[in-house]
């Protein structure tokens, strides 16, 4: 039983990780990443998708998206989804490819930007010491029922704990790698 819960905490705070990283992903570094355009959404033979399912999304500089649509009535309709998202983006149409320039982000921008990710990493903390409250929670329990001693508790407790802390290390690590990347030029 105690094993269930040890793993079902690490499975829960590997997702809140997963969930973080994919967060910080949609920042925008003033590095092209198709990923940038993962959010934004177009109307696609009747249902919302992301552009990523109707169109290729490839980088074609360091500053530069290119999006080539797979259906050429598609065109307009991502490029005004591109416009209307909340990146700030100006896409240029040739044909069948929209191009994306980034401008290069301001100062001001970036220490934004650094805000964000920060807020970012703080939630995902949260995230994990409430998953660390539940199993501890559940730990307790058992304990109650007395289908564990005291000394299984604690220990049981002690291994929640210290995957909380590398968890933890994680996100500090994941949020201090986004906070450079948003500070080189």
């Amino acid at each position: 039983m105690l094993e269930d819960i040890k793993r079902d905490t690490r499975v829960r705070m590997n997702k809140s990780l997963e969930a973080l990283t994919r967060e910080l992903a949609k920042i925008r570094t003033g590095r092209a990443h198709p990923s940038l355009l993962e959010h934004v959404q177009v109307e696609y033979y009747g249902s919302q998708v992301p552009v990523s399912q109707a169109a290729n999304v490839t980088v074609e500089d360091a500053r530069t998206l290119a999006v080539t649509a797979w259906d050429k009535t598609m065109v307009a309709v991502i490029e005004k989804a591109i416009l209307s998202s909340d990146l700030g983006l100006n896409p240029n149409t040739a044909g069948n490819v929209i191009r994306i320039p980034l401008p290069p982000l301001t100062e001001e921008r970036r220490v934004e930007l650094g805000k964000v990710v920060h807020h970012e990493g703080e939630n995902a903390k949260i995230a994990i010491r409430n998953i660390r409250r539940d199993a501890n929670h559940h730990i307790k329990d058992l304990l109650k029922e007395k289908e564990i001693s005291e000394d299984d508790d604690r220990r049981a407790e002690q291994e929640i704990q210290n995957i909380t802390d590398a968890n933890i290390t994680k996100v500090d690590e994941i949020v201090a790698e986004k906070e450079q990347e948003l500070l080189e030029i």
